[in-house]
């Protein structure tokens, strides 16, 4: 992105701070295409004009984003509760362990897989039936998802 872009670019949002709410409004009819919401007060009619602006000029959210905001938009409305759980993440390089019969157990999250003694895994379910010898969800036998109640070592 050139330089002459990025300041273009911050001097439309620092003319957005000093624009009185008459004309945010207006600004945000002329850039979405329909009424600006009447909650919105001018700070969030700033916010919401000043994403665009950007998302206009250096791209908005990539796919995976997208998907997972509409995931939790999707769970919200679905909810009895109206609780939002986050995906958890685990990047490569994270140890997880797990306790299980008194011996802690080390697994290494790799790039494509995980490794447990030394050997690669693609899947933690598989460490964990190694471990234990029984059919085990692996993300929830190494704490990644509410169970609901404690494993039993």
């Amino acid at each position: 992105m050139p330089a002459d872009v990025d300041e273009a670019i911050e001097a439309e949002l620092a003319r957005l701070r000093s624009m009185p709410k008459v004309e945010l409004r207006q600004r945000y009819r002329a850039t979405f295409k329909v009424d600006p919401p009447k909650a919105f007060g001018p700070d969030l009619l700033r916010r919401s004009l000043a994403y665009r602006i950007q998302e206009q000029a250096f791209g908005g959210l990539d796919a995976a984003t997208r998907r997972m905001l509409n995931n939790l938009i999707s769970q919200h409305s679905k909810g009895k509760d109206g609780r939002i759980v986050m995906p958890r993440r685990i990047k490569p390089g994270a140890v997880l362990v797990r306790e299980w019969k008194g011996q802690s157990h080390r697994v290494m999250v790799l790039q494509d897989g995980f490794a447990y003694e030394g050997k690669p895994f693609a899947s933690l379910s598989e460490i964990a039936r190694l471990i234990t010898g029984a059919r085990w969800n692996g993300p929830r036998f190494f704490g990644l998802r509410d169970n609901g109640g404690e494993a039993k070592p």
